[in-house]
């Protein structure tokens, strides 16, 4: 029950690891609201204990905003929201590059600047940012917009908790540890 008396957001809790965090966060005592776009698929974790499921759209920005505030101030945020583009540059076009850095990189940016006011506020928190370490890193053969969004993500997560002005620089100074 590490996660006792947590309230945690996860993004794209339909299925994959987005569902398997949420529901292993359930078991562990976090207040769960596993959110994804399609509500038919979230069904399946109706009725799990400590879950409650909501729709949201990643995308929007206005919708994101809207459900930080309907939800509060939580201890967790996962963002696990993704999608995987297969395709080399020739295969890939704009619109394909678009929604993969859209909904890869932006979305994060997105849930981040939602939710991070209340956990600055409360002076704790969390927030997992799902990337992939081999795609990132080194990039995947015919996974160019996927492998370029998920390098952007590692790098946000980087700036994030390492810049001087950053919240979480601010957060460890508040908390005299580092927030990792």
């Amino acid at each position: 029950m590490r996660l006792q008396n947590k309230k945690a957001v996860v993004t794209a809790a339909d299925q994959g690891i987005g569902k398997a965090s949420a529901l292993a966060m359930a078991r562990d005592g976090a207040t769960v609201l596993a959110t994804d776009v399609n509500p038919e698929l979230l069904a399946a974790c109706k009725g799990v204990p400590n879950i409650q499921t909501a729709e949201l759209n990643v995308l929007n920005t206005a919708e994101v905003n809207a459900f930080a505030a309907k939800t509060g101030t939580v201890d967790i945020l996962f963002n696990c929201a993704g999608y995987v583009h297969h395709g080399t540059i020739l295969e890939c076009g704009e619109d394909d590059w678009d929604f993969s850095m859209d909904l890869n990189c932006k979305a994060i940016f997105r849930t981040i600047r939602a939710f991070l006011p209340g956990m600055l506020a409360q002076r704790k928190g969390s927030i997992i940012n799902m990337s992939s370490a081999a795609s990132s890193i080194k990039g995947a053969p015919n996974r160019l917009a996927y492998s370029a969004s998920k390098a952007a993500v590692l790098c946000l997560t980087r700036a994030l908790a390492s810049s001087s002005a950053s919240p979480w620089a601010i957060l460890a100074r508040l908390r005299r540890s580092p927030p990792w």
